[in-house]
């Protein structure tokens, strides 16, 4: 463990105690009914605690995010009913509760880390490593010992061409271990399961998981509510917290809302979102209704609000499993 330092990422002393959570929505378009859903989830849990709700707006991919929909996002959040205490509109002790404005947080943690000899500049392409891995149309394995050896043989060429690197950080081996709400124990080993992962592109990007752990840390979030396709990251984010000296927050990773033919929601392929619903004049209080049964949490569809179900909101009524939202939710939701 790195030594503590004023340049460490921290969690402010008045905040050390409180319950924290928070919602963080990418601006790269209006957010789709599974974005409400663990945005509901995360609310309901911070204040059935008594704790503070944050809002924080992820707008760390310069390229995708969009302006126009910071504003959008805020808006459908009002309109579904969530309250926040602290954010990009109404301020805070811990901000600037936008990624884009906080990049140099992000150089003073990648500063430790590099300080500390975790980090290593790798200068393969994503071409590089499909091809290492015989998988020139499938997902690079978990980076380790062969990417390595690769690196060294291809890095002083590239170098030479003038390629800039990215900047990995090097797991260590062992496991690193966390208890979920819901979904209960889990275990990585750091190099197999995570392996060397990118904190800054060769574009010069910060990546996400850098900066969603320094963003965690510094404004003192205690529970971390997300959807399950995001489990898998955690391994890489307990490493990090491990590297900067700093305990983790308590996750709680939520099944996924599915479309009726059993994918996933994204908003790239036009799944229905909170500003559709509202422009067809869907009451708010049926889409939460709706939401809050696929989540285990009213026995059928019922008209209600976001803070009605704040005093009743338990994490063990939660499904375990991903919610198919057929075209009865849809007809109800719809008033059909």
């Amino acid at each position: 463990m790195p030594p503590s330092d004023a340049t460490a990422p921290h969690t402010p002393s008045h905040l050390q105690r409180e319950p924290r959570g928070r919602y963080a929505p990418s601006p790269t378009g209006a957010l789709h009914l599974g974005n409400a859903r663990t945005a509901l989830v995360a609310f309901w849990h911070a204040r059935a605690q008594g704790g503070a709700f944050v809002m924080r707006v992820e707008d760390l991919d310069t390229k995708r995010s969009r302006e126009a929909f910071v504003a959008t996002n805020l808006d459908e959040l009002r309109w579904l009913g969530l309250t926040w205490d602290e954010g990009p509109d109404v301020g805070g002790p811990c901000g600037p509760y936008r990624q884009s404005e906080r990049f140099g947080r992000y150089e003073r943690a990648l500063a430790r880390l590099e300080a500390a000899g975790h980090l290593f500049a790798c200068y393969l392409s994503r071409k590089d490593l499909q091809e290492l891995a015989s998988a020139p149309h499938g997902a690079a394995p978990v980076y380790g010992p062969a990417q390595r050896a690769l690196n060294e043989r291809l890095g002083a060429q590239k170098r030479g061409a003038g390629k800039a690197p990215s900047l990995r950080f090097r797991a260590p081996p062992g496991q690193v271990a966390f208890t979920d709400l819901l979904a209960g124990s889990a275990t990585f080993d750091a190099q197999r399961d995570v392996g060397d992962v990118v904190v800054r592109r060769a574009d010069g990007e910060w990546a996400y998981q850098l900066a969603v752990v320094v963003d965690d840390l510094e404004m003192g979030i205690t529970h971390v509510v997300r959807g399950d396709d995001l489990l898998p990251s955690t391994g890489t984010q307990l490493l990090l917290y491990r590297a900067l000296g700093a305990p983790p927050p308590t996750f709680l990773h939520v099944p996924l809302l599915l479309e009726a033919d059993g994918t996933r929601m994204a908003k790239r392929k036009g799944s229905l979102t909170l500003s559709a619903l509202k422009a067809a004049g869907v009451r708010p209080e049926r889409v939460v209704g709706l939401l809050a049964y696929s989540l285990g949490l009213l026995a059928e569809p019922t008209e209600v609000s976001a803070q009605e179900l704040t005093a009743s909101f338990d994490v063990g009524l939660l499904q375990r499993e991903a919610f198919r939202l057929d075209e009865g939710g849809l007809g109800w939701l719809y008033g059909r």
